[in-house]
């Protein structure tokens, strides 16, 4: 599974990762937040949840406007072990 993180400049485009740095950052820590582009789809976050659900972490997932357009949303994920 590949997903991408939030822009961090408006005309920038977003970077991709893989799952297993992912993971790998969930491991070494016991609470990670991770914000992720509005250009990934629902349905692979709903995966990703549902992957770390059944490793028994805790996953919390919301959207974060930080603008007036519809658009100008982002996904913050945070995962507790």
């Amino acid at each position: 599974m590949e997903l991408k993180f939030a822009r961090t400049d408006v005309d920038a485009k977003p970077k991709k990762v893989e799952l297993e740095k992912i993971e790998h950052s969930v491991e070494k820590q016991d609470s990670v937040i991770f914000y992720f582009d509005r250009e990934n789809s629902h349905k692979d976050l709903l995966e990703l949840q549902d992957y770390f659900e059944a490793k028994g972490k805790s996953f919390y997932m919301s959207e974060v406007k930080y603008g007036l357009a519809d658009n100008e949303y982002m996904y913050q994920v945070h995962i507790v072990s």
